[in-house]
């Protein structure tokens, strides 16, 4: 192996404990000196447990020397969301405002994981929440980007974009209900896969929310899918058992792309006005599907500043009856920002509150409707690159703070899949990523057309190595 371990793909790792040519002890290991050496610049983690991973790692190697893995994912090593429950370990949800109790059970997400072998050595960060595109929580400590330590990672899975351009192992999983999955993945250079809603279950289920892979490379989102994907009765709005080929992601080529009808968004309808850096990119990497044979055709904003705002006035109200729930010494342990945007929400009156619900329906009619002309619909994950660390949002007011997920929100409504593949960079080294979304159900279509796209794009800079704190 001429990679250090903690670099290796899941496939790779698996290929070679198959041959015996590496245990998962000591690619354990290699995470964990890995991890060791950029947390204390990145704050990715969360419950960092070297012993039990290692205890983890023994047990599996003992596995595969009798010829006998549990699992898919045996002995790889995996991160997951703090909000995602893992028995025995309390779900802070990123905020200080939290009691901490231990999890009575495992997560259906961390439940199929545990079941295939994988070793958990770590939980990732995320804002107070999960309402913010940070790494800004008041329980965590701050979270940094790997590729610039000024900048932030993006969120809500902060720690896992983080931990993933770091190379704190191959797999790691994370949620989106607007973007957190897409926005982090494209911050920080990786792939990140939100599902269609159903396809993986999650509990407790909501409106929008999903749990995903997030890694270096499509294959290893796929091989995540298989087991991710698995039923689990908890969640009352996931979909029907299929039996899906997620390995033919693996083998798919750039001949994809040949006769597919391709939308491309530029222009959101809403939020920020777009980086031309970032439309550059989108427009290179237009090209290049069209060089593959696709055909390219642009498309009109279709989601409106209104619907954006119902969205986050809905949200506010949600948050704020949260809080009213908490005692003045707990609640008071919330981040600011997060409290000046849920409180905004005191006076709304009923009305508005539907008419603000009313909005994410109005959003979904929207986007299966523009998007139903086309195989697949390309645009930028955000309309800018990663920001200031200690920003909470990209525009730094609570009371405009979800101008930047216009071109992610959408498809969390539509329940459609939607992928963040990194595209490109800035003239400063900031990566930018790509969204690909399909039609709903079609989550092997997205991965299809995201691996023949990383085939497309060439090479890619190097991963990000520590440096010395002077950095910051």
């Amino acid at each position: 192996m001429s990679a250090a371990l903690h670099e290796l793909s899941a496939s790779e790792l698996l290929a070679a404990y198959r041959s015996r040519q590496l245990s998962p002890v000591e690619v354990t290991q290699s995470v964990l000196d890995r991890a060791a050496l950029w947390e204390p610049q990145l704050h990715a983690t969360y419950l960092l447990n070297p012993q039990g991973a290692l205890t983890q790692a023994r047990a599996s190697e003992a596995r595969w020397q009798r010829g006998a893995p549990v699992g898919l994912l045996d002995g790889v090593p995996v991160t997951i969301k703090e909000n995602i429950a893992t028995k025995g370990e309390p779900i802070p949800l990123g905020t200080a405002a939290t009691e901490l109790f231990p999890s009575m059970t495992d997560s259906p997400a961390a439940a199929r994981l545990r079941e295939s072998g994988a070793v958990f050595f770590a939980k990732t960060t995320m804002p107070d929440y999960g309402m913010l595109s940070s790494g800004l929580s008041s329980f965590h400590a701050l979270t940094r980007n790997p590729w610039d330590l000024s900048r932030g990672p993006g969120g809500s899975s902060a720690g896992a974009g983080a931990a993933c351009a770091a190379g704190y192992g191959p797999l790691h999983i994370g949620t989106d209900i607007g973007g957190s999955i897409r926005l982090p993945a494209s911050w920080c250079g990786i792939f990140g896969l939100k599902p269609s809603l159903g396809r993986v279950p999650i509990d407790p289920p909501y409106t929008g929310r999903a749990a995903g892979p997030m890694t270096r490379t499509v294959t290893d989102a796929a091989l995540m899918m298989q087991v991710l994907s698995q039923p689990d009765a908890r969640d009352s709005m996931s979909l029907p058992a299929q039996n899906i080929a997620w390995q033919e992601a693996g083998s798919t080529t750039p001949a994809f792309f040949e006769g597919k009808r391709i939308g491309l968004l530029l222009d959101a309808g809403c939020g920020l006005p777009l980086n031309e850096e970032v439309r550059s990119a989108i427009e290179a990497a237009a090209q290049w599907l069209a060089a593959a044979g696709a055909q390219i055709v642009p498309m009109k904003p279709f989601i409106t500043p209104e619907m954006l705002e119902g969205m986050d006035h809905f949200w506010r109200m949600r948050s704020f009856s949260d809080m009213q729930l908490l005692p003045a010494e707990r609640l008071a342990k919330v981040l600011p920002y997060i409290r000046t945007w849920a409180e905004s929400a005191a006076n709304f009156s009923g009305k508005q509150v539907f008419d603000a619900g009313q909005q994410f329906h109005l959003t979904r009619v929207a986007t299966v409707r523009a998007c139903n002309a086309f195989d697949y619909v390309i645009s930028p994950v955000a309309p800018h690159v990663a920001f200031q660390a200690e920003w909470p949002s990209p525009t730094n007011d609570p009371f405009k703070p979800l101008e930047h997920i216009g071109f992610t929100v959408a498809f969390n409504m539509s329940e459609q899949p939607a992928s963040s593949i990194n595209c490109g960079y800035t003239a400063s080294g900031l990566p930018i990523g790509l969204q690909i979304a399909g039609a709903r159900f079609d989550d092997l279509g997205v991965l299809k057309a995201s691996r023949a796209f990383e085939q497309i794009r060439g090479a890619q800079r190097a991963w990000p190595e520590p440096t010395s704190a002077s950095a910051l």
